[in-house]
């Protein structure tokens, strides 16, 4: 077996990658998810290819199509529900692995980092896309919100919504460059994926410590595999309860009536998973100035990496474990506020938090881009703290 694996270049790499991969021995099970999402990934590609084979892009028949995968199609009712719910069990571990990369500075590997933020960029833009293609009430409505804030670029923006369109509104066209583009755009993902576990392969894994992970390392298999392997165990069971208890939980039932263009919905909002950007958009007044908080909103993670300055994690300080605790529950509650209508409270308070998601961002990276500066502050300080102390001793010993 020895010399096969010496001798022979694929199975090789694919030895030192998954089975002698040193890896740091503190790391806990927040780190499977990564694995996890790989999983779930391949789980979506499967049966989205399922349901391609019988989904008919036409405006006239793509919402009967569905009805007939639901209805007619061997367990086509089962392969659907994976796919809807797996999406949202997709960005539920997504946002937990960027909370986890935060917490941990896993931003400091900046090539990891940047790959893993292009790949939520395609992520968002594939989740989209599949979200129309129903072409549903919310469906129909929801592209045409979206698509049309393209409109707000100065010059060129009403050019490039007819372009996207295919015409003058969302019709036959439209749906067609969806459809190819939401087939297209996961295996564009899964090439991304694995520039991702390259470069991660390459710099290795951060830990919750913070501090050299080439100091404490142990194979990959059997020490993490193993719990990798439970993890996924773990979510596929989860998978099984959601899909057989609470399938359309997390579903809009106004999307479960066929798109008409006569009739808007009284409250048109996106998935839960685009809740938050959808709050920032809709609490700056300004067109143009909502488009770009949004992008921002998604974007703002590529700052991140300013703060590797800092190598402690950020369990062991005080001040940045604070204020990314404050993030995160931002985050939740815009996510809570583009659930609701834009009416008092909720409008008030959706402005307030979209502030807070921010400015928490930032003022953590020029704490970052000024630490130098800031150490010396903190050091002067201690030096004038200590002063007094002995101050005060020589004084009270004299008397």
């Amino acid at each position: 077996m020895k010399i096969l694996i010496n001798k022979t270049h694929i199975i090789n790499p694919l030895y030192s990658n998954l089975v002698k991969l040193p890896t740091p021995t503190s790391i806990s099970y927040i780190w499977n998810w990564g694995s996890s999402l790989g999983f779930i990934l391949i789980i979506q590609i499967i049966t989205g290819i399922l349901l391609a084979s019988h989904y008919e892009p036409s405006i006239k028949s793509s919402f009967s199509s569905v009805i007939h995968i639901i209805r007619d199609v061997d367990y086509g009712w089962i392969i659907r529900i994976i796919h809807i719910n797996g999406a949202s069990l997709f960005f539920i571990l997504i946002f937990a692995h960027i909370s986890r990369g935060i917490i941990f500075t896993s931003y400091r590997i900046t090539q990891t980092w940047y790959s893993g933020t292009t790949i939520i960029i395609l992520l968002i833009a594939t989740a989209f896309l599949g979200y129309v293609l129903p072409w549903g009430q919310i469906s129909f409505w929801g592209a045409t919100v979206i698509t049309n804030l393209i409109s707000a670029i100065p010059y060129l923006g009403n050019t490039i919504v007819q372009w996207l369109w295919g015409g003058f509104s969302i019709n036959q066209a439209t749906l067609s460059r969806f459809f190819m583009l939401h087939f297209i755009l996961p295996f564009i993902l899964r090439a991304i994926v694995i520039i991702h576990l390259i470069t991660l392969h390459i710099t290795g894994s951060s830990n919750p410590r913070g501090n050299n992970p080439n100091l404490d390392k142990s194979p990959f298999h059997p020490y993490f595999s193993w719990k990798d392997i439970l993890f996924i165990i773990t979510i596929i069971i989860l998978s099984i309860y959601i899909t057989l208890n609470q399938p359309f939980y997390l579903l809009d039932p106004e999307n479960y009536n066929q798109a008409n263009p006569l009739n808007t919905p009284i409250h048109i909002q996106p998935e839960w998973y685009f809740l938050f950007a959808y709050t920032i958009l809709r609490s700056i007044p300004n067109k143009l100035g909502g488009v770009v908080a949004l992008i921002t909103s998604i974007l703002i993670i590529l700052i991140l990496p300013t703060m590797k300055k800092i190598k402690k994690t950020a369990k062991t300080n005080p001040i940045r474990k604070n204020n990314i605790w404050i993030f995160f529950a931002s985050f939740l509650i815009l996510t809570w506020i583009g659930a609701n209508p834009v009416e008092a409270p909720y409008e008030t308070i959706g402005k307030i938090f979209s502030a807070i998601y921010f400015v928490i961002v930032l003022s953590l990276c020029f704490l970052c881009l000024f630490w130098k500066q800031w150490k010396k502050i903190i050091k002067f300080f201690k030096k004038l703290k200590t002063l007094n102390i002995n101050k005060k001793i020589y004084y009270n010993s004299n008397i």
